[in-house]
C-alpha cells in the first residue's frame, strides 16, 4: 500500500499510469477525483487508485468502504494524509515535488512504515 503526497501537478496521476503500464495496463488513466476510487484488474493482481482529497474527513472513507480494499490489492492513495490515522500498519509514502530547474522533472522520496518491531 501506498500513498502519495505532494501539489497539484507534482506527476502523482502519472506516476500511478507508470505502475499500470508495469502490470500490463496500457490504458489511459484519470484520476479518480470525482469517483474516489478506480479499479484496475489484471491476471495477477488488482490495482485500487484513490483519489481522497474531496473526503471531508476519515469517516467517509470507512463509509464507502475504503479500508476493505487494503486486503484486495495494491492501493495507490493520493492526498493520503487525510486518512493517515486509518492506513494499514505497513505502508509506503512517496514524497512527489517538482525539480526547480527543469519543469520536465520530480523529486521523488520514498519511505516505508511499518509498525513491526525488531527484537
Amino acid at each position: 500500500m501506498s500513498f502519495y503526497l505532494g501539489d497539484l501537478g507534482s506527476g502523482k496521476t502519472k506516476f500511478t499510469e507508470g505502475v499500470l503500464k508495469y502490470f500490463g495496463k496500457e490504458d489511459e488513466i484519470s484520476s479518480p477525483t470525482f469517483t474516489i476510487v478506480n479499479e484496475y484488474h489484471t491476471d495477477s493482481v488488482n490495482i485500487y487508485h484513490f483519489d481522497v482529497y474531496r473526503l471531508e474527513d476519515q469517516d467517509e472513507f470507512y463509509t464507502i468502504g475504503g479500508e476493505e480494499y487494503f486486503e484486495k490489492g495494491i492501493c495507490l492513495i493520493e492526498w493520503g494524509e487525510k486518512i493517515l490515522d486509518i492506513l494499514p500498519p505497513n505502508y509506503r509514502r512517496i514524497n512527489f515535488s517538482r525539480n526547480l530547474e527543469n519543469e520536465n522533472r520530480r523529486i521523488l522520496i520514498f519511505e516505508n512504515f511499518n509498525d513491526i518491531l525488531d527484537i
